[in-house]
């Protein structure tokens, strides 16, 4: 690729681009990454790490990329959901030449992607070869997950908030993601320490197993938020979203991914995936909130914001706002609730589409409403449901 001069001649070459390549269309997400390959099977990927994605943004720079793989004899084929791409030192000099009127200071630093090119050309030239070891990743729609790399690139998207929670497509995920022990941030193929668990022991080099895993932890890829504290890194899975001024205690508490928070929340207990978890509310010691494969008839939940779930108590239902889970009560899509006419009332006033009659009601029926206090009788054992009259506010020098 020639060296561009100038901005015009920049955006002429992506209308060439985009007017030339048969079939061409614009990628809903790209990025570059650097893979981890397999000890055993050296084609293999087991983790895909990226300095920077693109979602549903800059299709200039996704076209500067398709046609410096084209100058390389690397065909993209448009009519995949996916697809990844080795790149060499020419892919990487294509592009510098396309890009050179934006790569000055004045404009480097507001062009990512110039900046990845640049900083891997430079790493490149001091490093020498890298043969299959950095890819191109493009997903052209929102399909089940089919290779490593655009896997990890979903879940990136997921926990840097670039898309929201349950809004895009994860299925195949597991299928494609490997399990691997994990050490020190780094997959090792559990085939290899079986193959070499002999001569990996008896030179004292068998590596110390953080955890096996298809997923990383959330730390090892993602900076969090500003005032975000996660006292553990095994607490949140890689494609979590964390909202800034959530606080994620050691203990029981975890968040798993594709789950998360969207504003200021004290996590002490489980949110399991698909949970999401509303700003200003408080997840007790132990809490658990059920996943889409936990007994929830694969409807996920959302706790309202201002919610508080006690210690050791189980979120099986959506809540609206400023409601309560007292400590050890389960509240799930089948528990018998009572609630008693003067309560439904208060309930149903603050509720205007709760339309409702009878004292017995089940959690499904409850699904979503605001202001509900669950608890459970000391004396007999009953789940009764009423208005609540707490405020729930969290400490904001924590968050």
């Amino acid at each position: 690729m020639e060296i561009i001069q100038t901005q015009d001649a920049f955006k002429a070459l992506i209308e060439d681009i985009k007017t030339t390549t048969e079939g061409y269309r614009d990628p809903l997400a790209f990025g570059i990454c650097r893979v981890d390959l397999g000890q055993l099977n050296v084609d293999k990927t087991l983790q895909a790490t990226y300095p920077l994605i693109n979602w549903d943004e800059n299709f200039g720079s996704a076209a500067i990329f398709i046609r410096a793989l084209q100058e390389q004899g690397v065909r993209v084929d448009f009519s995949q959901t996916e697809v990844v791409c080795d790149i060499n030192v020419d892919f990487l000099r294509a592009a510098l030449a396309a890009f050179t009127p934006y790569s000055d200071e004045a404009y480097g630093h507001a062009h990512k992607n110039i900046q990845v090119i640049s900083a891997l050309y430079t790493q490149i030239i001091s490093n020498g070869s890298f043969e299959g070891e950095f890819k191109v990743t493009f997903i052209f729609d929102d399909a089940p997950l089919k290779s490593v790399e655009a896997s990890y690139l979903k879940l990136y998207a997921i926990s840097q908030a670039k898309v929201g929670l349950r809004e895009i497509n994860l299925n195949g995920a597991f299928g494609a993601l490997p399990n691997v022990a994990w050490s020190n941030g780094q997959p090792i193929e559990l085939d290899y320490l079986r193959e070499f668990e002999i001569e990996l022991k008896l030179a004292n080099e068998y590596p110390h197993i953080d955890f096996v895993d298809k997923f990383p932890r959330f730390l090892q890829h993602i900076i969090p938020q500003d005032n975000t504290r996660i006292l553990d890194t095994s607490k949140v899975r890689f494609g979590a979203q964390i909202a800034a001024g959530t606080t994620v205690m050691p203990g029981a508490s975890y968040i798993n991914f594709n789950a998360g928070t969207t504003g200021s929340v004290m996590v002490e207990g489980r949110i399991s995936s698909s949970a999401i978890v509303g700003d200003g509310s408080d997840i007790g010691g132990g809490a658990s909130i059920l996943g889409v494969l936990s007994g929830t008839d694969g409807n996920p939940i959302s706790v309202g914001k201002n919610c508080l779930l006690g210690a050791n108590s189980t979120c099986g239902i959506p809540l609206g706002d400023g409601c309560i889970i007292d400590a050890g009560v389960a509240i799930l899509e089948g528990t018998k609730i009572a609630i008693y006419p003067e309560e439904l009332k208060k309930l149903m006033a603050v509720n205007t589409n709760m339309k409702m009659e009878g004292e017995i009601f089940k959690g499904k029926q409850l699904a979503g409403f605001y202001g509900i206090h669950y608890r459970q009788n000391s004396m007999t054992g009953e789940i009764t449901a009423s208005r609540s009259t707490k405020e729930i506010k969290l400490n904001a020098d924590l968050h």
